[in-house]
């Protein structure tokens, strides 16, 4: 029989917010992250603009040799991962942590060493290269870290999806603690690719906005004048605990997980499948693995990164799995506000999607002043919105055709 799964930590940290509270009180209210590009010369880009992490210390958790050691990204993996197990109230020194794990996805990577090194390779050779160069660089090393830090031995991997990272994490560790192969897993992402050269690649394939000026106008989901995403960075990570471990230690619920599906569009390296194809299986995949009709979902947080072709075939995989019922819910787009955090998005909004639970309220898409017509859902334009949710989706899509569908209900039987 297959276990319960609920979620009993959040951590985050974002462009708008260096923890949970900071980063919900701004969604709410609006406030957007993004600005110009403060981390070197964006002179000669295209895109001048970016959520870029704000007055971030990581001296809280990591001593001067381990920051040396660590690229930002995974120093950023370790914060939230801090932050989340700190939210959870988890003893650890009164839980089997052989039957505790991590798996943090990224789809970039230590890339601002990679660059570093590369640098000190091509002015000094090889000598200057670091020997930490490797495990600074592989994805896979947040998720190490997490577990050497906590001496947490059950399932440690890294998920590498793209934009769908870690929410794949997250369908992952669900189904490791289902499966009752742990009781206790860190899931989530985290991504810090504002580095010249991820820069340069994105703006080459035009899949970012240049809308510059104003900065915090340029993230624009689902508007008429939308043209490309504002890249962001940051970590998310959840605690998921098997639902009788959580009651036991009588720990606060956030949410319980109940679906997930994980689908291919198999049609084309950067652009979603136009009619949202692999979107639609995806979701179809969560709602039959949760058991439940789409006429129960309250909320969808979707993945709209305000790319031409991305928004509208999501709004049309939203109307084909839900129908009429697409019409009566909110919808709204994170991006908006904290600009496409690549491999750590899922997982932010995740955190976001059970925080919208927990306090019935639905954050806006902001930027959404001239809806376009095939995106013709309620995505909640300009003002945040109370609306009671029970049941909601967090969506997440990545480069190479990747799906991922998560699904969250409230618990009402502890």
């Amino acid at each position: 029989m297959y276990k319960r799964v609920v979620v009993t930590g959040l951590g985050c940290l974002t462009p708008v917010g260096n923890n949970v509270g900071e980063t919900w009180e701004a969604l709410v209210n609006g406030r957007s992250g993004i600005d110009f590009v403060t981390r070197f010369d964006v002179s000669n880009y295209p895109t001048k603009i970016a959520g870029e992490i704000k007055d971030f210390n990581p001296s809280l958790y990591l001593d001067s040799k381990q920051l040396r050691r660590m690229d930002i990204s995974e120093q950023y993996a370790v914060y939230a991962s801090e932050k989340a197990l700190e939210d959870s109230g988890l003893d650890l020194e009164k839980i089997d942590l052989d039957r505790c794990g991590v798996i943090v996805g990224s789809g970039i990577g230590g890339i601002m060493t990679f660059e570093a090194q590369h640098e000190a390779l091509i002015t000094s050779g090889p000598g200057r290269v670091s020997p930490f160069f490797i495990p600074m660089m592989i994805a896979d090393m947040s998720a190490g870290l997490i577990s050497i830090r906590h001496s947490f031995h059950g399932a440690n991997y890294a998920t590498v999806s793209a934009c769908a990272s870690s929410a794949h994490a997250i369908a992952d560790a669900y189904r490791v603690i289902q499966r009752g192969e742990a009781d206790i897993m860190v899931a989530g992402g985290t991504e810090a690719a504002i580095t010249p050269t991820s820069m340069a690649g994105f703006c080459k394939a035009k899949a970012m906005s240049v809308k510059n000026d104003p900065p915090h106008k340029a993230s624009r989901p689902f508007d008429k004048g939308r043209d490309g995403f504002v890249m962001g960075e940051g970590s998310g990570m959840l605690i998921l605990e098997e639902l009788e471990h959580a009651r036991r230690r009588g720990a606060r619920i956030y949410g319980e997980i109940i679906g997930a599906g994980m689908t291919a569009d198999a049609y084309h390296v950067t652009a979603s499948h136009p009619e949202g194809l692999g979107a639609i299986r995806s979701m179809q995949m969560a709602l039959r693995d949760a058991g439940i009709n789409a006429d129960k979902i309250d909320y969808i947080n979707t993945h709209g990164t305000a790319t031409e072709v991305g928004d509208i075939s999501e709004t049309k995989a939203i109307k084909s799995v839900l129908g009429a019922h697409a019409y009566k819910i909110p919808c709204n787009s994170t991006k908006s506000i904290v600009g496409h955090t690549l491999g750590a998005a899922g997982a932010i909004e995740m955190v976001v999607t059970l925080k919208s639970m927990e306090h019935g309220v639905v954050h806006p898409t902001i930027n959404l002043d001239e809806p376009d017509p095939e995106c013709d859902l309620d995505y909640v334009p300009h003002e945040a919105r109370d609306n009671e949710i029970n049941y909601a989706i967090s969506n997440s899509f990545g480069f190479g055709g990747h799906n991922v569908t998560l699904m969250v209900k409230k618990v009402d039987d502890v």
